[in-house]
């Protein structure tokens, strides 16, 4: 990966919407990655307060023809969320490393004599060792995201259902859709507590504003972006809440009851799940219609839990991560 320096261009604002663009971006730690049709970039904000950025070239580019599987409907939207969360996951323990720079406050905590755990984990964890852990740890927490969201919901719903001796499908995932929704919300909220997550949900934000300034034809800077509203129809939250509410579509035309069958079933039918809500993330996306706005709603709403208002230097992150995705000809980046 190669850097570049973050330049800004100081300009009266225009006035209106201009331009819908394809690039998207996620939240780091001290940091933001965006993705635009033939570039991706991440900007971190280091110790010592300076900003380091990252670009790579993001294959099957401009110019280049998408393989059928970017070009498919249903079939696309799996393969996005894969490589996204793949991408993603990278860009995310990539910023983390990054704020391991040492500078003058963690030099004197050198001075200060490590403790025996410190010195039995250095002496008995190598790197290859640490990576190992961390790929068990990410699995592990897959795993429990998908018996969190995915059989929890249904062994709640599948008891209280049972004790009431009640016996229908479409009530059942109705409810199970319920109760995932609001295990996601109150997830989003108490995790929000937290400073560090907090932090985070204001580069979140940065991220939103910094795209929404682009695609009105406003100069990238921190006075316009500061402006900009920061919720955003194309955004990871609004995702997931279409998920969960299509999932409720699917898993009713599940004819099984019992909570570990209906568990497996929609387990294998999550890639039909996913792929439906990208297309209709895609389409509320680009799209000003009611039936877009009515789309993306409710997920707007979440986005006022995932996204805080940032302040100017998480905005600066935000417009240095972009601008290096930003193509020299627009017509590449419309929808």
């Amino acid at each position: 990966m190669e850097e570049k320096e973050n330049k800004t261009t100081a300009s009266e604002p225009q006035s209106c919407p201009t331009h819908r663009s394809k690039i998207g971006g996620q939240a780091l730690i001290e940091g933001v990655m965006m993705k635009g049709v033939s570039k991706g970039a991440m900007a971190c904000r280091l110790p010592d307060g300076t900003i380091d950025v990252e670009t790579w070239d993001i294959k099957g580019g401009i110019g280049k023809e998408r393989p059928w599987y970017k070009k498919t409907p249903l079939v696309r939207g799996v393969y996005s969320f894969i490589f996204s969360m793949v991408d993603g996951y990278k860009c995310l323990m990539k910023s983390a490393e990054k704020q391991m720079t040492e500078d003058g406050s963690e030099a004197e905590n050198e001075n200060e004599k490590p403790s025996k755990l410190d010195l039995w984990l250095e002496a008995h964890f190598t790197e290859k060792t640490v990576n190992t852990i961390m790929t068990v740890f990410t699995v592990l927490s897959t795993v429990a995201a998908l018996l969190l969201f995915l059989f929890l919901p249904k062994w709640i719903v599948g008891g209280i259902m049972g004790l009431a001796g009640l016996e229908n499908r479409i009530l059942q995932s109705f409810l199970e859709g319920i109760v995932k929704i609001i295990i996601f919300i109150g997830y989003m909220a108490v995790t929000g507590l937290s400073k560090d997550i907090r932090r985070t949900y204001e580069y979140h934000g940065a991220e939103h504003k910094t795209i929404a300034c682009f695609e009105a034809g406003l100069p990238l800077t921190v006075e316009n972006v500061q402006k900009q509203v920061r919720l955003h129809p194309r955004c990871g939250t609004s995702f997931i809440f279409l998920t969960l509410f299509i999932s409720i579509l699917v898993m009713c035309l599940v004819p099984f009851t019992i909570p570990w069958q209906r568990f497996l079933c929609s387990f294998a039918l999550l890639p039909i799940t996913v792929g439906c809500s990208f297309e209709a993330i895609q389409f509320a996306g680009r799209s000003s219609s009611f039936l877009s706005r009515f789309i993306s709603w409710p997920g707007l709403q979440l986005q006022r839990i995932t996204t805080r208002e940032p302040d100017a230097s998480q905005i600066e992150c935000a417009i240095a991560a972009l601008t290096p995705c930003i193509p020299e000809n627009l017509e590449d980046d419309r929808w």
